[in-house]
Protein backbone atom coordinates (compact mmCIF):
# COMPACT_ATOMS: atom_id res chain seq x y z
CA UNK A 1 0.00 0.00 0.00
CA UNK A 2 2.79 2.31 0.98
CA UNK A 3 4.76 1.57 -2.08
CA UNK A 4 1.92 2.17 -4.34
CA UNK A 5 1.50 5.72 -3.16
CA UNK A 6 4.69 6.77 -3.24
CA UNK A 7 4.56 5.47 -6.82
CA UNK A 8 1.57 7.36 -7.48
CA UNK A 9 3.73 10.78 -6.48
CA UNK A 10 6.49 9.93 -8.21
CA UNK A 11 4.10 9.97 -11.65
CA UNK A 12 2.58 13.48 -10.42
CA UNK A 13 5.59 15.07 -9.67
CA UNK A 14 7.28 13.88 -13.03
CA UNK A 15 3.73 15.27 -15.06
CA UNK A 16 3.88 18.69 -13.68
CA UNK A 17 6.26 20.31 -16.42
CA UNK A 18 4.36 19.16 -19.16
CA UNK A 19 1.24 20.26 -17.06
CA UNK A 20 2.77 23.96 -16.63
CA UNK A 21 3.72 24.36 -20.16
CA UNK A 22 0.82 23.50 -21.17
CA UNK A 23 -0.89 26.04 -18.83
CA UNK A 24 1.42 28.55 -19.63
CA UNK A 25 1.00 28.40 -23.79
CA UNK A 26 -2.58 28.58 -23.26
CA UNK A 27 -3.31 31.19 -20.30
CA UNK A 28 -0.13 32.78 -20.44
CA UNK A 29 -1.55 36.17 -18.39
CA UNK A 30 -2.13 33.91 -15.23
CA UNK A 31 0.83 32.48 -15.07
CA UNK A 32 2.91 35.69 -15.99
CA UNK A 33 1.28 37.69 -13.44
CA UNK A 34 1.63 35.28 -10.70
CA UNK A 35 5.42 35.57 -11.24
CA UNK A 36 5.24 38.99 -11.51
CA UNK A 37 3.31 39.42 -8.17
CA UNK A 38 5.62 37.25 -6.23
CA UNK A 39 8.85 38.44 -7.64
CA UNK A 40 9.16 42.33 -8.24
CA UNK A 41 12.45 41.14 -10.56
CA UNK A 42 10.25 39.08 -12.56
CA UNK A 43 8.96 42.52 -14.39
CA UNK A 44 11.08 42.79 -17.26
CA UNK A 45 10.91 39.05 -17.93
CA UNK A 46 7.37 38.82 -18.21
CA UNK A 47 6.74 41.80 -20.69
CA UNK A 48 9.46 40.23 -22.71
CA UNK A 49 8.26 36.95 -22.45
CA UNK A 50 4.37 38.06 -23.30
CA UNK A 51 5.87 40.11 -26.04
CA UNK A 52 7.09 36.73 -27.64
CA UNK A 53 4.23 34.81 -27.02
CA UNK A 54 1.82 37.23 -28.82
CA UNK A 55 3.06 37.39 -32.16
CA UNK A 56 1.97 34.24 -33.13
CA UNK A 57 0.82 35.01 -36.20
CA UNK A 58 3.65 33.56 -38.50
CA UNK A 59 5.20 36.46 -40.58
CA UNK A 60 4.51 34.02 -43.68
CA UNK A 61 0.64 34.88 -43.71
CA UNK A 62 0.77 38.28 -43.98
CA UNK A 63 3.24 38.32 -46.84
CA UNK A 64 0.78 35.92 -48.28
CA UNK A 65 -1.95 38.64 -47.66
CA UNK A 66 -0.35 41.74 -49.07
CA UNK A 67 0.92 39.75 -52.02
CA UNK A 68 -2.17 38.68 -53.14
CA UNK A 69 -3.92 41.87 -52.57
CA UNK A 70 -1.10 43.58 -54.67
CA UNK A 71 -2.12 40.47 -57.42
CA UNK A 72 -5.20 41.25 -57.39
CA UNK A 73 -4.99 45.22 -57.48
CA UNK A 74 -2.58 44.86 -60.17
CA UNK A 75 -4.17 42.16 -62.61
CA UNK A 76 -7.28 44.70 -61.87
CA UNK A 77 -5.38 48.06 -63.45
CA UNK A 78 -4.10 45.59 -66.15
CA UNK A 79 -7.83 44.68 -67.33
CA UNK A 80 -8.72 48.25 -66.86
CA UNK A 81 -6.01 49.63 -68.76
CA UNK A 82 -5.94 46.67 -71.67
CA UNK A 83 -9.91 48.02 -72.14
CA UNK A 84 -8.68 51.34 -72.50
CA UNK A 85 -6.44 50.63 -75.14
CA UNK A 86 -8.83 48.52 -77.51
CA UNK A 87 -10.94 51.21 -76.75
CA UNK A 88 -8.56 53.85 -78.03
CA UNK A 89 -7.32 51.62 -81.49
CA UNK A 90 -11.32 51.04 -82.39
CA UNK A 91 -12.13 54.96 -81.93
CA UNK A 92 -8.59 56.62 -82.55
CA UNK A 93 -7.08 57.73 -85.96
CA UNK A 94 -3.35 57.03 -84.27
CA UNK A 95 -2.31 55.21 -87.42
CA UNK A 96 -3.24 57.72 -90.06
CA UNK A 97 -0.82 59.97 -91.32
CA UNK A 98 -1.46 63.80 -91.61
CA UNK A 99 0.55 65.21 -94.60
CA UNK A 100 2.28 69.06 -94.48
CA UNK A 101 0.59 71.47 -96.78
CA UNK A 102 1.99 71.98 -100.15
CA UNK A 103 5.44 73.88 -100.28
CA UNK A 104 6.07 73.13 -96.67
CA UNK A 105 9.50 74.74 -96.10
CA UNK A 106 9.85 73.39 -92.52
CA UNK A 107 11.48 69.31 -91.36
CA UNK A 108 8.99 67.88 -88.95
CA UNK A 109 11.06 66.55 -85.65
CA UNK A 110 8.44 64.24 -84.18
CA UNK A 111 10.14 62.13 -81.31
CA UNK A 112 7.64 59.37 -80.10
CA UNK A 113 7.13 59.96 -76.44
CA UNK A 114 6.99 64.29 -76.22
CA UNK A 115 4.42 66.47 -76.52
CA UNK A 116 5.97 68.68 -78.35
CA UNK A 117 6.56 68.73 -81.98
CA UNK A 118 9.86 70.61 -83.74
CA UNK A 119 9.62 72.29 -87.05
CA UNK A 120 13.02 73.35 -88.25
CA UNK A 121 14.04 74.83 -91.57
CA UNK A 122 17.70 77.34 -92.80
CA UNK A 123 16.21 80.73 -94.59
CA UNK A 124 19.46 82.68 -95.68
CA UNK A 125 21.63 82.00 -93.67
CA UNK A 126 19.59 81.71 -90.72
CA UNK A 127 18.69 78.82 -88.48
CA UNK A 128 14.78 78.39 -87.38
CA UNK A 129 13.54 76.11 -84.92
CA UNK A 130 9.33 75.89 -83.70
CA UNK A 131 8.61 74.33 -80.77
CA UNK A 132 4.95 73.34 -81.22
CA UNK A 133 3.14 72.41 -78.31
CA UNK A 134 -1.07 72.60 -78.26
CA UNK A 135 -2.65 74.68 -75.22
CA UNK A 136 -5.83 72.25 -74.11
CA UNK A 137 -6.35 73.76 -70.65
CA UNK A 138 -10.12 74.75 -70.66
CA UNK A 139 -9.54 77.84 -68.34
CA UNK A 140 -7.57 79.33 -70.98
CA UNK A 141 -9.96 79.17 -74.11
CA UNK A 142 -12.10 81.78 -74.71
CA UNK A 143 -15.58 81.55 -74.26
CA UNK A 144 -18.22 83.26 -76.54
CA UNK A 145 -21.27 84.87 -75.78
CA UNK A 146 -25.15 82.62 -76.32
CA UNK A 147 -25.78 84.67 -79.80
CA UNK A 148 -21.76 83.38 -81.27
CA UNK A 149 -22.78 81.25 -84.53
CA UNK A 150 -21.82 77.37 -84.44
CA UNK A 151 -19.08 77.90 -86.43
CA UNK A 152 -17.49 80.51 -84.21
CA UNK A 153 -18.41 78.66 -81.09
CA UNK A 154 -16.24 75.58 -82.63
CA UNK A 155 -13.37 77.45 -83.59
CA UNK A 156 -12.90 79.06 -80.08
CA UNK A 157 -13.79 75.66 -78.73
CA UNK A 158 -10.47 74.64 -80.75
CA UNK A 159 -7.09 74.41 -78.67
CA UNK A 160 -4.47 77.09 -79.27
CA UNK A 161 -1.59 76.05 -80.66
CA UNK A 162 1.32 77.66 -79.31
CA UNK A 163 4.92 77.71 -80.83
CA UNK A 164 8.03 79.19 -79.29
CA UNK A 165 10.35 80.43 -82.45
CA UNK A 166 14.49 80.45 -82.04
CA UNK A 167 16.31 82.23 -84.63
CA UNK A 168 20.29 82.01 -84.83
CA UNK A 169 22.69 83.33 -87.30
CA UNK A 170 25.21 80.31 -86.26
CA UNK A 171 27.35 81.68 -83.56
CA UNK A 172 26.33 84.54 -80.97
CA UNK A 173 22.41 85.07 -79.45
CA UNK A 174 19.38 83.57 -80.33
CA UNK A 175 16.08 85.85 -81.06
CA UNK A 176 13.38 83.82 -78.82
CA UNK A 177 9.68 85.07 -80.14
CA UNK A 178 6.74 83.28 -78.12
CA UNK A 179 3.40 83.22 -79.80
CA UNK A 180 0.48 81.84 -79.89
CA UNK A 181 -2.10 81.25 -83.20
CA UNK A 182 -5.86 81.12 -82.31
CA UNK A 183 -8.86 80.69 -84.73
CA UNK A 184 -7.66 83.11 -87.51
CA UNK A 185 -4.58 85.20 -85.82
CA UNK A 186 -0.73 84.32 -84.41
CA UNK A 187 0.00 86.50 -81.72
CA UNK A 188 2.97 87.32 -80.26
CA UNK A 189 3.47 87.30 -77.01
CA UNK A 190 7.05 88.04 -76.16
CA UNK A 191 10.40 88.80 -77.67
CA UNK A 192 13.56 88.04 -75.76
CA UNK A 193 17.48 88.42 -77.00
CA UNK A 194 19.18 85.20 -75.74
CA UNK A 195 23.06 84.92 -75.09
CA UNK A 196 25.15 82.17 -75.66
CA UNK A 197 26.29 82.32 -71.72
CA UNK A 198 22.61 82.70 -70.71
CA UNK A 199 20.79 79.47 -72.92
CA UNK A 200 17.76 79.16 -70.61
CA UNK A 201 17.46 83.27 -70.43
CA UNK A 202 16.52 83.43 -66.81
CA UNK A 203 18.88 86.63 -66.85
CA UNK A 204 18.13 88.05 -70.24
CA UNK A 205 15.75 91.01 -70.38
CA UNK A 206 12.36 90.39 -70.98
CA UNK A 207 11.19 93.50 -72.70
CA UNK A 208 7.67 95.43 -71.87
CA UNK A 209 4.61 93.38 -72.85
CA UNK A 210 4.52 92.95 -76.57
CA UNK A 211 0.97 94.90 -76.76
CA UNK A 212 1.97 97.34 -75.25
CA UNK A 213 4.71 98.47 -78.14
CA UNK A 214 3.83 100.63 -80.77
CA UNK A 215 1.49 99.52 -83.31
CA UNK A 216 4.35 100.28 -86.00
CA UNK A 217 6.96 98.06 -84.16
CA UNK A 218 4.41 95.17 -84.10
CA UNK A 219 3.33 94.96 -87.56
CA UNK A 220 6.67 94.91 -88.57
CA UNK A 221 7.48 91.66 -85.54
CA UNK A 222 4.19 90.54 -87.63
CA UNK A 223 5.47 90.45 -91.35
CA UNK A 224 9.55 88.97 -89.97
CA UNK A 225 8.12 86.30 -89.38
CA UNK A 226 6.23 85.59 -91.72
CA UNK A 227 8.60 85.94 -94.26
CA UNK A 228 10.06 82.62 -92.55
CA UNK A 229 7.08 80.77 -92.65
CA UNK A 230 5.55 81.70 -89.49
CA UNK A 231 1.61 82.54 -89.58
CA UNK A 232 -1.60 81.73 -89.36
CA UNK A 233 -2.07 80.10 -92.28
CA UNK A 234 -0.02 77.26 -90.13
CA UNK A 235 -3.32 76.63 -87.90
CA UNK A 236 -4.91 74.05 -89.76
CA UNK A 237 -2.24 71.83 -89.89
CA UNK A 238 -0.77 71.94 -86.65
CA UNK A 239 -3.99 71.38 -85.14
CA UNK A 240 -4.50 68.23 -86.78
CA UNK A 241 -0.99 66.95 -86.06
CA UNK A 242 -0.94 67.61 -82.88
CA UNK A 243 -4.75 66.39 -82.30
CA UNK A 244 -3.43 62.83 -84.62
CA UNK A 245 0.10 63.18 -82.46
CA UNK A 246 -1.69 63.20 -79.33
CA UNK A 247 -3.90 59.74 -79.69
CA UNK A 248 -0.43 58.33 -81.00
CA UNK A 249 0.94 59.01 -77.80
CA UNK A 250 -1.79 57.93 -75.66
CA UNK A 251 -2.21 54.48 -76.65
CA UNK A 252 1.69 54.40 -76.46
CA UNK A 253 1.29 55.47 -73.32
CA UNK A 254 -1.21 52.64 -72.23
CA UNK A 255 1.18 49.96 -73.94
CA UNK A 256 3.62 51.00 -71.89
CA UNK A 257 1.95 51.51 -68.39
CA UNK A 258 0.11 47.94 -68.74
CA UNK A 259 3.74 46.61 -69.77
CA UNK A 260 5.21 47.86 -66.51
CA UNK A 261 2.73 46.88 -64.16
CA UNK A 262 2.45 43.27 -66.08
CA UNK A 263 6.10 43.04 -65.00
Amino acid sequence: MASSIVNSLIRRTARLPLYSAIFVRHFPEFFYSSVASSSPSATPIRKFTIQCLTLTKPPALLSFRFASTKVEADENLGNVLQSEIECAQETGEHGREVDAPEDFPFEIIDKSGDQTIILKREFAGENIQATIYVNVDGEDMSKDDEDDSEVDQESAAAPNISLLVAIDKGEGPVLEIGCNISSSDLEIESVIMKSTHDSDGQGAYQGPEFSELDERLQKAFHKYLKVRGIDSSLRDFLHEYMMNKDEREYLTWLKKVKEFVGN
